[in-house]
């Protein structure tokens, strides 16, 4: 949005700093009608350096053979705004990083050569990589609705200790598809609607694992930290949506955690089209893994309705690709973290020949958007699947040896 100065001059003002120090400064957002907290936009409710804001999305082709992912992360208490893209082909990945200081103005959403553009709120998006010095991809891709946002449960999850508040996030997702064009080493392939899937989903809150720790706080016990995956501990999240032959589509989401066989967070929905949902009481993924590359072989799960009632989905992996989001920072990278400080503007990225050598796993970690087919009686659809499984399970035939995180 662009505002004019008022005073006789034609410039545009993206901010005005006052000198009253307890108010933020002024900014274009502030000329809406939208404010929630007694302060400017330029302004959050908590002085909290885990604070962030976070878009993403996951670009599947159905048949498995290419991935694309998109993020990009606002870090206000950290005065950072950084973003990743990423395309995986096959078992290649390709991935570019960007990091920048906030600057004046905090409604501004590209770093370095990336962009995410609000077209149609909450129906339809945009993500751009322009090509760029780093790595040899590039892509303008345009998501539209196929389903209205839905909610996840909150995450709250509070220290060990019974003190500080780890994390409270909450995030909306939703279900749509692609359109536009990707390019790899200066070949285009176009986007077809009808022959991809994809999945966004945008949270803010207190959120984990953010920035480096700081060596005199008490480090935080779970999700995130520098003891995370240590022993047995499973991690599922899956959205997907599926098509009955008479056009009906009906979706589920789930996200499953547990450590040493304790499940310590659970949520699940099967959500219609109208907006309505239906809760899921317990989740129960029926999953295969490879031992060495901890890779997703296929399965099913089970969904118990809190009304009553049990479902259940049959899940195919498609193909070998799917994004590493390990190079995007999730969890980690190379001593990289989310919202960590690095000046002005960094742009950097990497190329991986093979994501499933084992070397390379245990750099990249095993979390990535793996395509899934999934099949529910006569419903036949796509959707992505994340999974870590970690330590030993003798009951899916992985070993202690062979565990990443």
């Amino acid at each position: 949005m662009t505002v004019y100065n008022g005073f006789g001059g034609n410039q545009p003002i993206r901010f005005i700093r006052n000198e009253m120090d307890d108010i933020g400064m002024l900014t274009a957002l502030d000329e809406l009608l939208n404010h929630q907290i007694v302060d400017t936009h330029a302004t959050v409710s908590t002085s909290e350096q885990s604070w962030t804001e976070k878009i993403w999305t996951a670009i599947v082709r159905k048949d498995g053979t290419m991935g694309i992912d998109f993020g990009l992360g606002r870090y206000h208490n950290r005065g950072v705004l950084d973003g990743w893209a990423a395309v995986s082909r096959g078992s290649e990945q390709w991935t570019v990083r960007a990091n920048r200081e906030l600057r004046d103005d905090p409604g501004c959403t590209e770093v370095g050569p990336l962009r995410y553009e609000i077209i149609e709120p909450l129906r339809k998006v945009r993500y751009v990589c322009e090509k760029n010095d780093a790595q040899p991809i590039a892509f303008d891709i345009t998501f539209t609705a196929e389903m209205p946002p839905f909610f996840e449960n909150r995450h709250k999850q509070r220290e060990r200790d019974g003190f500080r508040v780890g994390s409270d996030v909450v995030r909306y997702h939703q279900i749509g598809v692609p359109s536009g064009w990707v390019e790899i080493e200066g070949e285009r392939t176009e986007i077809k609607p009808e022959e991809w899937t994809e999945y966004r989903d945008h949270s803010w809150g207190t959120r984990l694992d953010v920035g480096a720790h700081n060596a005199d706080v008490k480090p935080s016990s779970n999700f995130g930290d520098v003891k995370f995956g240590e022993g047995e501990f499973v991690l599922v999240w899956s959205p997907f949506m599926l098509v009955q032959p008479n056009g009906e589509k009906h979706a589920y989401h789930f996200y499953y955690m547990s450590k040493q066989g304790r499940i310590f967070y659970s949520s699940g929905y099967l959500n219609r089209p109208d907006g309505t949902q239906e809760t899921v009481a317990r989740v129960t993924p029926e999953l295969r893994y490879d031992d060495r590359t901890r890779r997703l072989l296929g399965g099913k799960v089970h969904f118990d309705m809190l009304q009553g009632g049990t479902r259940t989905v049959d899940i195919e992996v498609m193909g070998t690709s799917g994004v590493h989001l390990g190079p995007g920072l999730y969890l980690g990278f190379d001593g990289r973290k989310h919202g960590s400080w690095h000046g002005p503007l960094t742009i950097e990225g990497e190329y991986f020949g093979d994501t499933m050598d084992r070397t390379t796993l245990e750099r990249i970690r095993q979390l990535r958007d793996c395509p899934i087919r999934v099949t529910e009686g006569d419903a036949v659809g796509y959707g992505i699947m994340e999974t870590i499984i970690h330590g030993e399970h003798p009951e899916l035939g992985l070993t202690a040896a062979n565990s990443l995180v």
